[in-house]
């Protein structure tokens, strides 16, 4: 019960691996706040949790919607502790064919829903005096993958965006991380795994020779959430079982 008494916000928090994420944190003892534009099956955390979870409608692309989850999340469990900004995009697409319209979601989902997720959650940790964000990036961030144009971009762009926070967040007791799993067996990474050629195709680039599963992701995101923790700042937690990319 790592985080018992923490409040978290989790943003797609209703399925893939924000749900994992969300299910691991309320097992820990928190009050968690799964948020997303589309609830699929929360009921059951929800009911399971005994009043420590909700679901609460957010489009991470629109700055009112963040705000009002916010209010919301602090209208329910009184505080947030940790923001989970883990709602992402992915549309796949060279550079020649991406089209403006697919690499504006990406940008809007993937970096500007961090940023919107921060700004809009500082004002609830600050007159604290302490909080976490975990911004959840990706291995693709810091490694070429053709036909990711929008996807990588974006990704690496959170993580300098995780940097910057960090340092400029510290002396308020925020502290800002970020995760980058691999290709984990849930949400998008299944898609791959599922399609027995193309995961033929990239199994030899795994040093351990499988798929991550996702509660070692949900693992990594209780340690920065943890007071095991409390020295960890501006830091790319990389889950990927030692993946090989060329």
């Amino acid at each position: 019960m790592r985080l018992r008494g923490l409040t978290a916000v989790v943003t797609g928090g209703t399925r893939g691996l924000g749900r994992v994420i969300a299910e691991r944190f309320v097992d820990e003892g928190a009050s968690v706040v799964c948020a997303a534009r589309n609830p699929y099956d929360i009921d059951e955390l929800v009911e399971r949790a005994d009043g420590r979870a909700r679901y609460c409608y957010v489009d991470v692309t629109d700055p009112d919607s963040v705000d009002k989850l916010m209010h919301d999340a602090v209208d329910a469990f009184d505080r947030i502790d940790v923001l989970v900004a883990n709602a992402g995009v992915s549309r796949d697409g060279k550079v020649g064919r991406l089209s403006p319209e697919a690499w504006h979601e990406m940008v809007a989902t993937n970096l500007n829903g961090v940023y919107l997720c921060t700004h809009a959650v500082l004002p609830h940790m600050e007159h604290r005096g302490s909080g976490r964000i975990i911004n959840v990036s990706s291995s693709m961030a810091s490694r070429v993958a053709i036909g990711a144009a929008g996807y990588c971009s974006t990704k690496a762009a959170v993580e300098m965006f995780t940097r910057v926070s960090a340092m400029e967040l510290a002396a308020k007791g925020i502290l800002v991380n970020a995760l980058a799993p691999g290709i984990i067996d849930e949400g998008m990474g299944r898609d791959l795994t599922s399609n027995t050629r193309v995961w033929e195709a990239y199994r030899r680039r795994f040093a351990l020779g499988r798929p991550g599963r996702p509660d070692e992701v949900a693992d990594a995101a209780v340690f920065l959430a943890s007071e095991e923790a409390s020295y960890v700042n501006g830091h790319i937690l990389e889950v990927n079982g030692g993946l090989l990319w060329a």
